[in-house]
């Protein structure tokens, strides 16, 4: 394994358990060590294509709060004997401390740094640096997903959310600031990173456009273990276009290990 670049301690002892289903799109069920069955926030608003595998070792990271309403958080699963991130507020979490720490490349010599920056109503960023005195502006996003090809998908589902965040970030640079999007993939096997033509076409046309206005994309290798968060280093994003075909087969397969399931109503009595 790399030596890490970067470690990020967990903010409280990890729990292993065993993931039962994921449901209502922001829930987990965890059956403990002890038997217990809890329900776990899944911090995911996407498909977690290939992560929902009911029966594989899952972590689970407790409330920060006692007051909370769901004591844990989904924080990691096992697949293959190897543990991947599956929290997709960590990324924020970890590129906050390695600004603080100035031990993001290119990005040390900060001036001033804001988390979740409202530049005007409906355009905020992640992180707004002053970097030599020219704003620099972050978006980081998470990614999972690996295909066969070794290569790391961004977003497994549609997401005009991210779309939108690459929209601003292409205004920016054209009015000559610095713009960034940061790719943390939360596993240790992907040789690249790739804008998913497949799963959400507007996403790959943005990020090439925002490429063209001057956006920058850069992406680490994380690898998250129950004992902590450790960055491998960097990896490559490939902007250029390719052909979806081999990836049909592929989704295909992770169809069955995909999304939630819904809760069934509750009866109304007459």
């Amino acid at each position: 394994m790399t030596e890490p670049r970067f470690t990020l301690p967990w903010p409280a002892p990890l729990v292993a358990g065993t993931l039962v289903r994921r449901y209502d799109r922001f829930l987990a069920d965890v059956t403990l060590a002890s038997g217990e069955t809890v329900a776990a926030h899944c911090v995911n608003s996407g498909s977690m294509e290939g992560f929902v595998r009911p029966g594989a070792r899952v972590w689970l990271t407790p409330a920060p709060s006692p007051t909370r309403k769901l004591k844990w958080t989904w924080s990691l699963i096992e697949l293959d004997g190897v543990t991947h991130g599956a929290d997709t507020s960590l990324p924020n979490r970890l590129v906050k401390a390695m600004l603080e720490a100035r031990a993001l490349p290119r990005l040390r010599g900060w001036s001033t740094l804001t988390p979740e920056h409202v530049h005007a109503p409906g355009s905020r960023v992640d992180f707004h640096l002053t970097v030599r005195g020219r704003a620099h502006d972050i978006e980081v996003k998470n990614c999972h997903l690996v295909y066969p090809d070794g290569r790391a998908y961004f977003p497994d589902s549609v997401s005009e959310r991210a779309t939108k965040h690459l929209e601003i970030l292409t205004r920016h640079a054209r009015q000559g600031d610095g713009a960034t999007v940061l790719f943390v993939v939360q596993r240790v096997d992907a040789s690249c990173v790739r804008p998913s033509d497949l799963h959400d076409p507007a996403f790959g046309r943005a990020a090439r456009k925002a490429a063209d206005a001057g956006v920058r994309f850069r992406a680490l290798r994380v690898h998250a273990t129950p004992e902590a968060v450790h960055v491998l280093g960097a990896l490559p994003v490939d902007l250029a276009p390719y052909d979806t075909a081999p990836l049909v087969a592929w989704r295909a397969a992770m169809r069955p290990f995909t999304g939630w399931q819904r809760s069934k109503a509750p009866s109304r009595k007459a």
